[in-house]
């Protein structure tokens, strides 16, 4: 039986990660808190971030703002497009 989740995004109960995604604290509350539905919009909404600004998840400054990022797309106010993102169409 699969392992479920009160999802923080969906707002409704939904199938849990099978591991934390992401080290440390974060990761942990992320693994107890997140679907697996919202984890692959996490990484869509992160894909266009990484595109949008031209960011290297190597680079410390950029991980650092991607983590932050994540957090306010899982826990806070969201985490919104950069104003110039056009959707593909």
């Amino acid at each position: 039986m699969a392992r479920t989740v009160d999802c923080v995004l969906l707002k409704e109960e939904a199938e849990g990660l099978d591991f934390a995604p992401y080290p440390g604290e974060l990761g942990q509350r992320i693994y107890d808190n997140v679907s697996k539905q919202a984890w692959q919009q996490w990484l869509a909404h992160q894909t266009m971030l990484i595109n949008e600004y031209r960011l290297t998840p190597i680079e410390p400054e950029h991980r650092k703002r991607l983590e932050t990022e994540m957090e306010q797309f899982f826990f806070g106010e969201g985490s919104a497009a950069p104003k110039e993102f056009v959707p593909p169409s």
